[in-house]
């Protein structure tokens, strides 16, 4: 059962459960691997930005390991205080990905893994925009949405998730100029859309 949250929380809901939240993506390797994958298409040694990135486990772990420079951000103060614990070495700002400062600087990769579905469609639309703006020539933007068009109540917080649906998805991306490089399906049925620069 969700808590109850301040009607301006910008953490979607998961500061009041980030326990828990931590507690279950620290007993999960999930998306690792499609993630390793997607990185090895980036430029060797680049900087990857993790838009919601929580407490940093296990994605932007795995992503300092392989040589990659990480920052990151994350609406939750206390996945962000997590995360500064176990990844001293990446750069970690508290804020929400609609209104982000790290969006003043250029990346090689951005990785937005179960975040996208959480905003409204309107910020869904600003984000993925603002995504493309901040990438650099031959740079990559990894996000996880359902294929299909629908909503569901989260599990944790039990606000509404959306998905706009894969064909929604690919005419936002190529309205912000980037190509659809493929899409992936993890080990636990997460759907990706890995998207390039034009």
């Amino acid at each position: 059962m969700s808590k109850e949250q301040p009607i301006d929380d910008r953490s979607n809901g998961y500061e009041a459960v980030a326990s828990d939240y931590m507690s279950r993506r620290e007993q999960r390797h999930i998306g690792v691997a499609t993630v390793r994958r997607w990185a090895r298409s980036l430029r060797q040694g680049g900087v990857v930005l993790d838009l919601g990135c929580g407490h940093g486990l296990p994605l932007s772990q795995a992503l300092l390991e392989d040589g990659f420079v990480i920052h990151a951000i994350d609406a939750s103060p206390s996945m962000v205080a997590a995360f500064q614990q176990h990844l001293p070495r990446a750069r970690v700002n508290c804020e929400a990905a609609e209104d982000s400062g790290f969006f003043g600087r250029q990346f090689d990769g951005i990785l937005a893994w179960g975040l996208v579905f959480l905003l409204d469609e309107a910020a869904q639309r600003r984000l993925i925009r603002r995504a493309a703006g901040a990438l650099n020539p031959g740079g990559r933007f990894l996000f996880t949405a359902p294929a299909q068009p629908c909503t569901w109540p989260d599990a944790l917080t039990g606000r509404t998730s959306r998905s706009l649906g894969a064909e929604m998805y690919k005419a936002l991306l190529a309205d912000a100029h980037l190509v659809l490089a493929g899409e992936y399906t993890d080990e636990g049925d997460n759907h990706y859309y890995d998207a390039a620069t034009v």
